[in-house]
C-alpha cells in the first residue's frame, strides 16, 4: 500500500512539478490533511533519476515549511483557540489534535517547535498551537527555520540517496557518511537533554 502511494506521489510530481511540492508541504504546514511529506520524498526520488533538482526541491520545500508555519503561527495568534477549535473540525483539524500538540508545548516548551517536524500532527499543528499560546514570533521563527532544515534536509536528501544507489554512495563517502550519522546523533541527544531539562524545570 505505501508502495502505491508513493507511486501516485512520484506520478503527480512528474506530472505538475515543483509547484506540486511546494503547494503540499506549504499546506500541510498550517494545518491543512496533505501529504507534504510524501510529495516531498517523492519529489526527491524523481530528482534522483535526473528529472527534477534536488537542488530546487530542497529550497522550495523548506520555504513552504516555514512560510506554512508561520501562516498557523499568525491564524493562532489572531484568531486564538476558539476560532481553531471552531472552524478547525471543517479542515480536519480536530480537537483532540489541538489539546495533543498544546500538551506537548506545556512539557517541552517551546523548543519542541525544532523536532515537531519529524512527528505526524505536531508538524501540521506546532504553529497555530505556538501562535494560540503566545510564543513569541522571533523565537517560534527561529525553532521553525532550523527544524524545517533538518527535517527537508534528511527525508529530502536520504530519499535522493535511496533512489541514486544508496549502498554504492555508502561506499563511496563512507567518511563523510559517519561523520553526518555522528552530528545527526549528538544534534538529536542534545534536543533530547534539552527538553528533559525544560521539562524538569517546569515540574519543580
Amino acid at each position: 500500500m505505501l508502495d502505491t502511494f508513493l507511486a501516485e506521489a512520484q506520478h503527480y510530481v512528474v506530472t505538475y512539478g515543483y509547484g506540486a511540492v511546494f503547494l503540499g508541504v506549504f499546506l500541510e504546514s498550517f494545518g491543512l490533511p496533505t501529504p507534504g511529506e510524501t510529495l516531498m520524498i517523492a519529489s526527491a526520488l524523481v530528482a534522483s533519476h535526473g528529472k527534477l533538482d534536488i537542488r530546487w526541491i530542497l529550497l522550495l520545500c523548506w520555504i513552504a515549511a516555514v512560510v506554512g508555519d508561520n501562516i498557523g503561527y499568525v491564524i493562532g495568534r489572531q484568531g486564538g483557540r476558539p476560532l481553531v477549535l471552531r472552524y478547525g473540525p471543517r479542515f480536519g483539524i480536530a480537537h483532540a489534535h489541538i489539546e495533543h500538540v498544546e500538551g506537548f508545548f506545556a512539557r517541552y516548551g517551546g523548543a519542541v517547535v525544532l523536532v515537531a517536524r519529524f512527528v505526524v500532527v505536531l508538524r501540521q499543528l506546532n504553529g497555530i498551537v505556538a501562535g494560540i499560546l503566545g510564543m513569541r514570533w522571533w523565537r517560534f521563527l527561529a525553532y521553525n527555520a532550523a527544524g524545517a532544515a533538518l527535517w527537508v534536509g534528511f527525508w529530502s536528501m536520504l530519499a535522493y540517496w535511496f533512489g541514486r544507489g544508496l549502498i554504492g554512495l555508502l561506499h563511496r563517502f563512507e567518511p563523510m557518511v559517519i561523520v553526518g550519522i555522528g552530528l545527526a546523533m549528538a544534534i538529536f541527544l542534545l534536543v533530547i537533554w534539552i527538553l528533559r531539562r525544560r521539562a524538569g524545570a517546569r515540574s519543580r
